[in-house]
């Protein structure tokens, strides 16, 4: 199994900075509503938790050039 590295630390109410080995990304909003995630790949990413077992996402990356 092999060993990953990845922390979350919450810096305001709503919040939250996510740090792996490659990247790191901003996350705000909250646990009720929208949440986006902007990281510093590119990649930005709206969830939002649905009534029961449902859930949605819509990722977009943006080009590097």
């Amino acid at each position: 199994m092999p060993l990953t590295f990845r922390k979350s630390f919450r810096i305001l109410p709503g919040v939250r900075l996510n740090i792996n080995k490659h990247s790191w990304s901003l996350t705000t909003g909250g646990k009720h509503g929208p949440r986006h995630t902007h990281s510093s790949t590119g990649r930005r990413t709206t969830s939002m938790d649905l009534p029961g077992p449902f859930g949605w996402r819509r990722t977009r990356t943006d080009k590097r050039h």
